[in-house]
């Protein structure tokens, strides 16, 4: 009959820890060690590799490892190289030790979770052959690592904070460490640390999420804590840029990362305000917005409502500002009035406000041919599309095949940013009832919308616009 792998005693107290230690010949010096409630922690005992080599005939054929608790005396767990375990009923199932450790002169037991009245005195009692050997170690429990934030609750970009960590551990501090998404915080600039506190002046959305601190104590004890970080702020690039057709409505957006109604903050307000002449025009005023949105609607945008806009939000006494260009696309011909078929004509689309890094491109959407009584839409198709790159295009004899609607779109490294149409007739044709104004959004995410406009666009609409071709 094979051994019983338990023999059940009365209940007693466990104690448990974390070190890294090693067995020493006859009364070992007793090593200080710590450890957190609910960790997965060690009680190590190892042979030194010179021991190991000695001895591991003695090892093979037989070893008894036992583990006493000096709090209140008793056998914690008791190993024999036959595979019997003994051990208290309070242990079970949080004790054991690794099944090749005997052969390998590893005796560490193991023990999870750790129980918060787990700490005082414990010694390991190993006993291979002839030979003896005692770990003693001492426990002391680390009752918890936190970190906290000043002020509580949710906090509202550019209000300085303080996060500040605590910690129990009774030895002293002897290093600080920050991290901020699982990287290195470099403690300069914005940021400052001192003791068991760090200090972030002027943060922004970006400081949002987890912070961990790692605080490291003269006895080479590392602890550690987190806070997810909510920081209330703008969502979205830093200065977006609207690309409106002329002529059409757009939105010029402004909203928060979160809705600060959900956190129970309300009285949240906004204003708009254009930097125009020199002077700040006032545009609109909204209150609580929806679900933190604050959004600008501008019904029609014309060439002088191009430029810079400013979205102030009141959150609790702080304000934070959001600036906002409106860049309006226009299309400009170079023949005033209708078009004769076989003359020369040029369609400038310009750009108000571009950043430099703009690049344009023309394309034919549909195309119409005149049989002298009506205007025929041939179905707009990729096969028939015809494609120009730069800001101006050059039709050196406009025929019957150019009739209808062209594109000219603007991108950027972030994609296609927004686009305006122009129709296209030539004389003697008979003109369809003008296309009505529409919108479509931008295809990225995080990009304002983009509203376009179908329209005659002549220079006569435009007398003062100015256009540099690329």
């Amino acid at each position: 009959m094979s051994p019983s792998p338990f023999l059940t005693l009365p209940p007693h107290s466990v104690l448990c820890l974390v070190a890294a230690s090693s067995i020493s010949p006859g009364a070992a010096k007793e090593q200080r060690v710590w450890a957190k409630v609910g960790d997965l922690v060690v009680l190590p005992c190892q042979l030194s590799p010179q021991e190991l080599q000695s001895s591991w005939k003695q090892l093979y054929e037989e070893t008894v490892v036992r583990w006493d608790s000096h709090k209140e005396p008793h056998m914690v767990l008791e190993v024999e190289y036959s595979g019997l375990l003994k051990r208290a009923r309070s242990m079970m199932p949080r004790a054991s030790v690794r099944k090749t450790g005997f052969r390998q002169g590893d005796f560490s037991l193991l023990i999870e979770p750790l129980l918060r009245g787990d700490a005082g005195h414990y010694e390991a009692l190993v006993r291979y052959g002839k030979e003896t050997r005692r770990c003693r170690l001492e426990l002391g429990m680390v009752t918890g690592t936190r970190m906290t934030v000043n002020p509580p609750g949710l906090l509202v970009e550019t209000e300085p904070l303080l996060l500040h960590c605590n910690s129990s551990h009774p030895a002293k501090l002897v290093g600080t460490r920050w991290f901020h998404n699982g990287s290195l915080v470099p403690v300069s600039g914005r940021f400052r640390s001192r003791h068991w506190a760090l200090s972030i002046s002027r943060p922004t959305v970006r400081d949002s999420g987890p912070w961990s601190c790692e605080l490291t104590y003269s006895d080479d004890e590392k602890v550690s804590a987190t806070f997810n970080l909510p920081i209330l702020g703008f969502a979205g690039p830093a200065s977006p840029v609207v690309y409106a057709a002329v002529g059409s409505a757009t939105n010029l957006p402004c909203l928060l990362n979160r809705d600060p109604s959900a956190s129970g903050i309300l009285g949240v307000s906004a204003h708009w305000s254009r930097l125009a002449g020199g002077d700040l025009e006032i545009r609109g005023i909204s209150k609580n917005g929806s679900k933190g949105s604050f959004t600008l609607h501008l019904p029609v945008v014309w060439p002088g409502d191009a430029g810079q806009y400013c979205c102030a939000v009141s959150i609790h006494g702080t304000t934070i500002t959001r600036d906002v260009t409106l860049a309006v696309m226009t299309v400009t011909p170079s023949i005033e009035g209708p078009v004769a078929e076989g003359s020369r004509l040029l369609l400038i689309c310009s750009l108000t406000h571009p950043r430099g890094h703009e690049h344009f491109q023309w394309r034919q959407l549909s195309s119409g041919l005149s049989n002298g009584s009506s205007f025929e839409a041939m179905p707009r198709s990729p096969a028939v599309q015809r494609y120009y790159l730069g800001s101006t295009m050059e039709l050196t004899r406009v025929s019957q095949k150019d009739i209808g609607t062209w594109e000219c779109s603007v991108h950027g490294s972030e994609g296609r940013l927004g686009a305006v149409e122009y129709e296209l007739y030539i004389t003697g044709t008979v003109s369809p009832v003008p296309h009505s104004l529409h919108s479509t959004p931008l295809p990225s995410p995080c990009a304002p919308r983009l509203l376009r406009h179908l329209t005659h666009l002549t220079s006569q609409h435009f007398p003062n616009l100015i256009h540099t071709p690329n």
